[in-house]
C-alpha cells in the first residue's frame, strides 16, 4: 500500500516467457494485487505465470484460451480490479519495457488525489531522442498531434506510452469494458475520459528499449491508428460540443474541415489541371483558393484555441521530477 492506498498492476502478456520474470521479480514491495494477463501465448508463458502464484501471493492469472489482443487483455485487468477494489490500477507491460523505479511516480498523482489518470511520458527526458529507434520517435511526434485532436487533453505528449495508472473512481465511471481491443487503445480510454471530465497528468518515466521486440507492423498501425483517431475526434465533438453541451468551436472545426477539402482542395486541383495543360494561370481560382485556405486555416486556430481553453481544466501539469 502507499498511504492506504492498495495498488493492482495489471501485466499483460503475450509469449514473454524471456522477460516476463523479470517483470514480476522488480515488481516493487508496496504493489498488493499483480493481475497477470496471458493472451494465449505459445511459448512458455503460461507455466511461467501459473509459477509465480505459488512463489508471489500478489499474483493473480487470467489465461486467454484464444489470443484476444492487447486491448482485450487490458480490459480484462481493468475489471478484475474493480472486483477486487484495488484503489489505484497501473499498467505494465510483461516485457520489462517499463522501469519498476517509476512505479512510484506513476501512481502517486492518484494517490494524492491530484488526478484521475496519469501516463508516462518518455518525451519529458533529454536523452529520449538517443535511447527511442527513431522511427518511433517520429511517428510517436505525429501521433500526438493527431491524439490531442481526438482526446481533447492538449496539453499530454506520448500517447502511445503504455505505462499508466488510473484511479477506481475514474475506471468505473467510464465504460472500460467498450475499449477497443486492438491498435489505438491508448487514445480510446483518454477520449472516454475526456467525456467523463476526468483529470490527466502525465509523470517522466525511463524510456526502456533493450531485449524486448515491438510486436506493431508500422504499415497496418498507422492507417488503423489514423482512422480511429478521426472517428473519437468526430465523437468528441458530437457527444460533448453538441449532444451534452453547446459550444461554438465544433462549428469552427466543421468549417475549417469543409473548406479545406470541399472547396480549396478542388479548386487546387483544377488550378494545377488547367496551368499544365493549358499553359495559363487562371487567376479567379487562385483567388478564391487563396481566400478559402486562408479561412480554413483561420477556422482551424480559433477553433484549436477555444478547445484548448475548454479543456485545460482537466490536464495537471506534467510531473518531470525524478
Amino acid at each position: 500500500m502507499i498511504e492506504a492506498k492498495t495498488i493492482c498492476v495489471v501485466v499483460p502478456a503475450y509469449n514473454e516467457e524471456k522477460l516476463l520474470p523479470k517483470t514480476i521479480m522488480t515488481m516493487p514491495s508496496f504493489v498488493d494485487y499483480i493481475v497477470i494477463i496471458n493472451d494465449c501465448s505459445s511459448d512458455n508463458t503460461k507455466v511461467i505465470a501459473d509459477e509465480f502464484t505459488v512463489s508471489d501471493d500478489r499474483v493473480r492469472v487470467i489465461h486467454h484460451e484464444v489470443n484476444k489482443g492487447l486491448g482485450q487483455s487490458l480490459i480484462d485487468g481493468y475489471l478484475y480490479a474493480l472486483t477486487i477494489k484495488a484503489d489505484v490500477i497501473a499498467v505494465m507491460a510483461g516485457d520489462n519495457q517499463m522501469s519498476p523505479d517509476d512505479l512510484p511516480r506513476v501512481v502517486a498523482p492518484i494517490v494524492h488525489k491530484e488526478a484521475d489518470y496519469v501516463k508516462g511520458n518518455r518525451l519529458l527526458r533529454d536523452d529520449v531522442a538517443f535511447r527511442m529507434p527513431r522511427h518511433r520517435y517520429i511517428g510517436n511526434a505525429v501521433l500526438t498531434l493527431l491524439t490531442k485532436f481526438a482526446t481533447g487533453y492538449w496539453r499530454i505528449i506520448d500517447p502511445q506510452c503504455g505505462y499508466t495508472a488510473i484511479s477506481n473512481k475514474a475506471l468505473s465511471q467510464i465504460p472500460i469494458e467498450k475499449m477497443i481491443q486492438g491498435y489505438g487503445y491508448n487514445a480510446h480510454i483518454l477520449n472516454m475520459l475526456n467525456l467523463n471530465n476526468s483529470k490527466v497528468k502525465d509523470v517522466e518515466v525511463e524510456p526502456v528499449y533493450g531485449e524486448e521486440k515491438s510486436k506493431i507492423k508500422l504499415k497496418n498501425y498507422i492507417p488503423t491508428v489514423s482512422k480511429l483517431l478521426i472517428r473519437l475526434f468526430v465523437k468528441r465533438m458530437i457527444h460533448k460540443y453538441l449532444v451534452r453541451d453547446f459550444h461554438p468551436l465544433v462549428f469552427l472545426y466543421f468549417f475549417s474541415i469543409f473548406n479545406a477539402f470541399l472547396v480549396a482542395l478542388p479548386l487546387a486541383v483544377r488550378f494545377v489541371y488547367i496551368f499544365f495543360s493549358m499553359g495559363v494561370a487562371p487567376q479567379t481560382t487562385l483567388i478564391i483558393f487563396s481566400f478559402s485556405s486562408m479561412m480554413a486555416m483561420f477556422g482551424l486556430f480559433f477553433a484549436m484555441w477555444m478547445d484548448m481553453e475548454d479543456n485545460r481544466r482537466l490536464s495537471v501539469d506534467p510531473d518531470t521530477s525524478h
